[in-house]
């Protein structure tokens, strides 16, 4: 089995349509949460989103015909990879080749364009839709496009699992390059589901938070005030690859990935079991698969929705798993400052988690005031903590019982 490593980031998020503008933000606790700005949200009890502002699909799209063409989940997931591709050091004008593939999923795809269209037919008939709305709303559109722009030709596979899809698309990459299907894989999730039928359809659940006056401050994971989570939007990509490969090319290397859970609790649509009993097996698979054990771990970029179903077990399962090691951890939400970005949650978390790694710094609960007397453990709460991260696991729970965890390792520069 070969090791793999991580060499690209890239992400499309609220909190910045890059690494360089994101990261800064989620380590300095700046929320990228505000009143929705796409739609006229007044009609509805929810009326915030972490929206992504200011995007523009250069310089991965020039033409904007071509734009027109391609859902604002097949986009963003185009400019992240994009990112994680030159920032892997990889070629941007010629084929990848037969050895490197795309995994990226979407727990939503084009359900803007799915809406568009249904009301386009409504209104004048099937002859008036565009020949464009199929291919502007398949969930595994996003990874096509993607390996069409990068010559992409290996292993191809688009994950959907609600809010693991990302984690999963990221360690069943991983699978794919240990086992030597591939060398190189571009790997993550997207979404685009701010739009009035994808709002609508989670407050008809209550699953949202309706802090509506206070926006930066309305997603607040472990705390005792939560009321819902904040939907965001955006895309994270990682370039994984083999280390000989990496190593190879003399490619810079942020962390491995040495790692993977995956396990479904088989409860319940939309709630955990209490203790969440799935979670903490899916993060003792992670352990088990590595050969490390709870004291190796240092850090945990946690599920932490800011529901009230999620917070308190996944605190239970991580105590179930890590013992008294737990109350040494730093564990924490980026979703405080990002809202929860659905199928695109795995890889963005997983690419601020190996940056924490990376630069030795815990991202903060931005929003953590009064602690859930439930939720016990250190959450970095408001600010960051520098701190020497060995090692670090990603959660990602989704609707349907779905739990994927992802495991990181630092490496040393003798490694490297």
């Amino acid at each position: 089995m070969r090791r793999v490593v991580v060499t690209g980031l890239g992400v499309v998020c609220p909190c910045g349509n890059d690494v360089a503008t994101a990261w800064p933000a989620v380590v300095a606790g700046r929320s990228g949460i505000g009143p929705i700005t796409r739609f006229d949200a007044s009609t509805l009890p929810v009326r915030i989103a972490g929206e992504v502002r200011d995007y523009s699909p250069g310089p991965v799209l020039h033409d904007p015909r071509e734009v027109k063409r391609l859902d604002a989940f097949i986009q963003y997931a185009m400019t992240a990879a994009y990112e994680a591709v030159r920032d892997a050091g990889l070629p941007t004008d010629q084929p990848l080749g037969d050895r490197a593939g795309v995994y990226i999923g979407t727990g939503i795809g084009g359900i803007e364009e799915i809406t568009r269209g249904a009301l386009t037919v409504q209104a004048g008939g099937y002859r008036t839709l565009s020949p464009f709305f199929i291919p502007r709303s398949l969930v595994n559109l996003a990874a096509g496009q993607v390996a069409m722009r990068f010559g992409a030709r290996g292993p191809s596979l688009c994950i959907s699992t609600a809010c693991a899809t990302g984690n999963h698309s990221i360690g069943e990459a991983w699978r794919a390059i240990r086992s030597g299907e591939a060398d190189l894989i571009i790997a993550g999730g997207t979404e685009a589901s701010i739009v009035p039928l994808g709002m609508a359809g989670f407050v008809a659940m209550k699953a949202m938070s309706k802090r509506n006056d206070d926006p930066t401050t309305a997603c607040r994971p472990f705390d005792r005030d939560r009321d819902g989570f904040v939907m965001g939007e955006g895309s994270g990509i990682v370039v994984l690859e083999s280390l000989d490969h990496a190593l190879a090319r003399g490619a810079r290397i942020y962390a491995e990935v040495v790692g993977y859970g995956n396990t479904n609790d088989a409860h319940h649509i939309t709630s955990p079991p209490p203790g969440h009993e799935g979670a903490a097996r899916c993060m003792s698979l992670a352990l088990r698969s590595a050969g490390m054990v709870a004291e190796d771990v240092d850090y945990i970029n946690a599920h932490g929705t800011s529901t009230p179903a999620n917070d308190g077990n996944e605190t239970q399962a991580i105590r179930t798993v890590f013992g008294a090691h737990a109350d040494k951890l730093l564990v924490s939400s980026t979703k405080s400052v990002t809202g929860h970005l659905l199928g695109a949650a795995g890889g963005i978390e997983a690419v601020f988690t190996v940056l924490a790694l990376a630069q030795g710094v815990a991202p903060p609960t931005a929003t953590l005031e009064n602690a859930d007397p439930a939720c016990d453990l250190d959450y970095v709460p408001r600010e960051s903590r520098a701190a020497p991260l060995r090692a670090a696991l990603s959660n990602a729970f989704g609707f349907g019982g779905t739990n994927a965890v992802l495991l990181f390792r630092r490496l040393d520069a003798s490694e490297g």
